[in-house]
């Protein structure tokens, strides 16, 4: 069905992190937490949703882990240790998306919304597809914030990574 494409967005997206977490990092510690406006406030927020919202994917995907109960929290009040639980999390979404097959994208999968009591299914694909969606939505807001702080944000394009030598050796 999907899995060629889905181990492929997983692939993107650790691409991705990794050269917005670059980006970042030269950023001064002020810049890197003020509030510039965004939904999440700043840029150690808006990093910090990323990785609260792929956990609680996840959870709902695997039944493994603790997922965050808002989609708010901060789980990493620094740069160095946000970074190093993104790449694990990019490591773990990579094996998750190695392991699918036709069968596992089609089964049904049932959760309730962090936000409200509405109880949720739909099919593993459909939920894969906001998922990576929603990953993407939310780099591009710290691609803006970067963009505002620093005069340059990294190219994150999907055909960036797709004509990359990482696209060429796959996970």
């Amino acid at each position: 069905m999907f899995k060629s494409h889905f181990e492929m967005m997983a692939a993107y997206n650790a691409f991705a992190n990794t050269r917005l977490y670059e980006q970042a990092a030269k950023l001064s510690d002020a810049d890197y937490r003020a509030d510039c406006g965004a939904f999440f406030k700043s840029v150690h927020g808006t990093l910090n949703h990323l990785l609260v919202a792929d956990r609680i994917w996840m959870k709902r995907f695997t039944g493994e882990g603790e997922p965050p109960n808002r989609l708010d929290a901060i789980l990493h009040d620094d740069l160095a240790s946000l970074r190093a639980a993104r790449q694990a999390e990019d490591r773990r979404i990579a094996d998750y998306a190695a392991g699918l097959d036709d069968s596992a994208l089609k089964r049904k999968i049932a959760y309730q919304a962090v936000t409200s009591p509405i109880a949720v299914e739909q099919e593993l694909w459909s939920a894969l597809t906001h998922f990576f969606n929603h990953q993407t939505h939310h780099r591009g807001q710290v691609h803006a914030l970067l963009t505002r702080l620093t005069g340059e944000g990294p190219v994150l394009d999907l055909l960036a990574y797709q004509r990359s030598e990482a696209a060429k050796t796959p996970p």
